[in-house]
């Protein structure tokens, strides 16, 4: 499995665009609510009293993985995953909530793309699928970052991003 430093390194290399990062604060937690809607929907009954819904599952799924790249950045993604999957749950009975949630992803997807417009590169899990599920590790390290949390995490990746970036706009020439 690659490092947090690694992962962080390679996503923020094309997201080094200030516009870009401040249209992700609101297309990735877009995508990631309407996924939990969508996964909410499904419930899977474990014996004759447990019921987990799909949601719960990845929630526990994604941090495992979460925990084992970086503890601290697990915990701020806990208590903003946590919740949303808990809600979820409870509203997974609205009516039509399927269109809301397929509502937010097109949106959170939209200003993804225009993100990336700003950015002028493609995103970065065009190259490695699993860089869709750093995106939100990526910002909740940045919010660390603006927090003046995991300074040392930042300067390590900030200048291989920067690298992997020159190296990205020279082999596009």
């Amino acid at each position: 499995m690659k490092s947090a430093q690694e992962q962080l390194s390679t996503y923020k290399s094309v997201h080094l665009n200030p516009s870009n990062i401040k249209t992700h604060f609101v297309g990735i937690p877009l995508i990631i609510a309407a996924i939990v809607l969508l996964l909410s929907l499904v419930s899977l009954p474990l014996g004759d009293v447990i019921q987990l819904t799909l949601a719960q599952l990845f929630f526990i799924g994604a941090m495992i993985y979460y925990t084992m790249l970086r503890f601290s950045l697990a915990v701020g993604l806990f208590l903003f995953l946590g919740p949303l999957v808990y809600v979820a749950t409870i509203v997974s009975n609205v009516d039509n909530l399927y269109l809301w949630a397929i509502g937010m992803f097109i949106v959170g997807w939209v200003m993804q793309f225009i993100g990336h417009h700003f950015e002028k590169a493609k995103p970065a899990f065009v190259d490695d699928l699993n860089q869709l599920m750093i995106g939100p590790f990526f910002l909740m390290a940045e919010i660390y970052f603006m927090l003046g949390f995991e300074k040392q995490l930042e300067e390590e990746i900030t200048p291989i991003a920067i690298e992997k970036r020159r190296k990205l706009e020279a082999k596009l020439k």
